[in-house]
């Protein structure tokens, strides 16, 4: 099998891991920069270049795409798509999971548990966002961010209604959440791959850290998920169209309640967490789709 994976810096952990997996599997893998590509079009023809150079006879590929450059790169994967090139991650699923009001508008029609979330663009309506969630303390969360980056925790009404009004008049896009206290400043995050948990682990913030993210320096312990967890990670990235997936839980008195699902997860934490060879299982998934993938049509081509 040919194997293209989509990663602008290929020095990365999860590249180099899932570079290693298929060519263990004994898989011919390039590792291109989808920035770097170029898309051509005309009449039923479509072309992916990097440089003077096409890209063919890829039987699929692997994106890896960061979340500044969504929108070019789910270009480039719909190029591959409309070529019938399987990708673990489509074009639209790619954009859905990353618009985190859109995310959580799919979950919550799915019937997902989420924390109770609300969304609103004029500054009038401040005292009423505080109030849907349940007062303080609550989160106010940028929809651009990432890695635990724009959100903040607002323990008091005064601020919350200040930290509210400065991102308005940002003109920010943000999510204001409920704050899920029995959490205790740890989440749950589960590695889903083709329908099915593969591993997962247990996120703790440091002490006065209510952001548990490793790359805010939590600390992560390995974690026997229940039933009931297990299915709420799969029933998020189905609802999602995610073929391989980061699904990030809290544990709440009313049951699981996810936060975030990544659609390009980081494998490097939960491989060194739980010494489960992730990439592996990404790649084994990968050959078994080859002939009878799991993506649904309409996701292919991004519609």
């Amino acid at each position: 099998m040919k194997l293209a994976i989509l990663s602008a810096n290929p020095s990365l952990y999860s590249t180099n891991r899932l570079k290693e997996a298929a060519e263990k599997r004994g898989h011919d893998v390039e590792v291109i920069n989808h920035n770097h590509c170029y898309v051509a079009m005309e009449t039923d023809a479509n072309s992916v270049y990097l440089g003077d150079h096409e890209l063919e006879g890829f039987d699929a590929i692997i994106p890896r795409i960061g979340a500044s450059v969504t929108f070019y790169g789910s270009s480039i994967i719909r190029q591959f798509e409309v070529k019938h090139v399987y990708t673990t991650l489509s074009s639209l699923a790619l954009v859905r999971s990353r618009d985190k009001l859109r995310a959580t508008q799919v979950l919550a029609k799915h019937g997902i548990g989420i924390p109770k979330t609300v969304f609103a663009k004029q500054p009038r309506d401040v005292q009423n966002l505080i109030k849907t969630v349940g007062g303080p303390p609550l989160i106010v969360k940028l929809l651009e961010g990432t890695q635990g980056l724009g959100v903040v925790l607002a323990e008091t009404k005064t601020a919350a209604k200040s930290v509210i009004e400065a991102f308005y008049g940002l003109n920010a896009n943000i999510l204001v959440q409920e704050f899920i206290k029995e959490a205790g400043g740890s989440d749950i995050r589960a590695l889903v791959v083709g329908g099915k948990v593969v591993a997962a682990y247990k996120r703790q913030g440091q002490e006065g850290e209510f952001r548990s993210n490793l790359h805010r320096g939590g600390m992560g312990v390995k974690i026997k998920l229940s039933a009931l967890e297990k299915k709420t990670a799969i029933a998020a990235t189905k609802a999602l169209g995610l073929n391989v997936a980061g699904v990030d839980m809290l544990r709440s008195d009313r049951g699981p309640l996810v936060l975030e699902v990544n659609s390009s997860p980081g494998i490097e934490g939960v491989e060194r967490v739980t010494g489960i060879d992730v990439a592996d299982k990404i790649i084994a998934f990968v050959e078994t789709q080859i002939d009878r993938p799991l993506t649904k049509t309409k996701d292919k081509v991004g519609v």
